[in-house]
């Protein structure tokens, strides 16, 4: 037994190794603040400012709902950057230059994410929306021209949490007389894994968002959303789609894939940047497997891309985006067999993480790494166990016998 112990040795060893990296991982702290910026008069011009300060760096994570939502992720090489803001320019016709940081030539990297539609489609005829026909789609919610409440009601700085919420205001069939869509953010100062399902594993370099439809009404017995997400990366920078698979499955039971944009930056660029999520979403405010809903992604759009506007990413990047920037779209939609939980209950959500540097992935947990030790040492031992018990077997009646003279 001593020597099945031995063999077990190596295997508590990487356990305890890759327990140690994870906590080194998830040490690591950034200092947050996350506060709105007040300069408007109007309670919809909303600008949230997640300020991360880390070792010679910040990251400035600019939230907004002044037209598509919209985050701006500004990586700096200072600890004392600064974001500006000029309101009259930014709420003007011509808002390019209105969003900037200080000192100038501070940041080393930019992109954006613009959250543009909800598209909703007739899920009876999912073979249609596969071919690419616009057959079963209803007319969009173009999130540009939403009404949102002021975010400042909303900001909990102990959390590191504030939520955009608002509602179609030419809404002729009456869809949102009861319901909203909401942008819930988090930010966070060190690593770590969230608590609520789909319990997505974080960075200090990382912030998250949760899409949220709460009693909108379907137009359709057979009703499925979709929502249109737009990058912009810096000239001579892409996008890449991703798929990352994994065996575990303690943290999001059933969920085996996990869905990333990550950028490629241009050569002078030390990005990388990621968007990331699981593909999976869920129809009640207490997130569980039996509420979960299907989440698909269709192919990055990347050729003739245009940013629609208004929105911030304008005033900071400028006019001509198209022209000066790459920027590609890809539409998330949710539920397929299972979309029927939204018409149950009038609830989805979806989270995703936006962050700077290389994406987290997911591991072998703890306990599916100890079960994976003992499944592999128990044969071991036994073996091991049977081999000694032979042995003294054989030295018992090699002791007893007695030659004949």
């Amino acid at each position: 037994m001593l020597e099945g112990s031995r063999l077990l040795l190596p295997g508590l060893w990487l356990l305890a190794s890759v327990s140690c990296l994870l906590g080194d991982a998830a040490g690591y702290r950034r200092k947050v603040t996350l506060q709105s910026i007040p300069g408007s008069n109007s309670s919809s011009a909303n600008l949230l400012h997640v300020r991360a300060v880390g070792r010679n760096n910040t990251l400035h994570y600019v939230w907004s709902s002044i037209g598509a939502p919209t985050v701006l992720l500004l990586y700096t090489r200072s600890e004392s950057s600064a974001l500006r803001v000029n309101w009259t320019k930014l709420l003007s016709a011509s808002p390019a230059g209105a969003i900037w940081v200080e000192p100038p030539g501070s940041v080393v990297y930019s992109t954006a994410v613009v959250f543009t539609k909800v598209f909703e489609y007739n899920g009876a005829n999912v073979s249609a929306l596969s071919k690419g026909q616009e057959e079963p789609f209803y007319p969009p919610y173009d999130l540009a021209g939403f009404s949102w409440q002021s975010v400042n009601h909303t900001v909990n700085q102990t959390a590191l949490t504030a939520k955009f919420q608002g509602v179609d205001t030419s809404d002729p069939g009456g869809a949102f007389h009861n319901g909203t869509i909401s942008f819930q953010v988090t930010a966070y100062e060190q690593g770590g894994r969230d608590g609520p399902l789909p319990r997505l594993l974080h960075t200090a370099n990382s912030s998250k968002v949760e899409f949220i439809m709460d009693n909108v009404a379907p137009r359709g017995n057979s009703s499925r959303f979709m929502l249109e997400v737009v990058t912009v990366e810096e000239k001579g920078g892409h996008k890449r789609l991703q798929s990352v698979r994994s065996i575990d499955d303690e943290y999001t039971p059933t969920i085996f894939e996990m869905a990333q944009l990550v950028s490629e930056p241009r050569n002078d660029s030390i990005g990388p940047s990621f968007f990331q999520w699981k593909t999976t979403a869920y129809g009640s405010r207490e997130a569980s497997r039996e509420n979960a809903i299907r989440c698909r992604y269709h192919p990055l759009q990347t050729a003739n891309w245009t940013l629609p506007g208004p929105s911030i990413a304008h005033a900071y990047f400028g006019e001509g985006l198209g022209r000066s920037h790459h920027i590609a779209a890809i539409n998330i939609s949710f539920g397929g067999e299972d979309g029927e939980v939204y018409a149950e209950k009038g609830y989805l959500s979806w989270s995703a993480l936006l962050g700077f540097g290389t994406p987290p992935k997911d591991a072998f947990s703890p306990l599916v790494m100890a079960i994976v030790v003992v499944a592999l040492g128990t044969p071991v031992v036994l073996l091991l166990a049977g081999s000694l018990v032979v042995l003294f077997a054989r030295r018992k009646r090699h002791s007893q016998y007695e030659p004949i003279n």
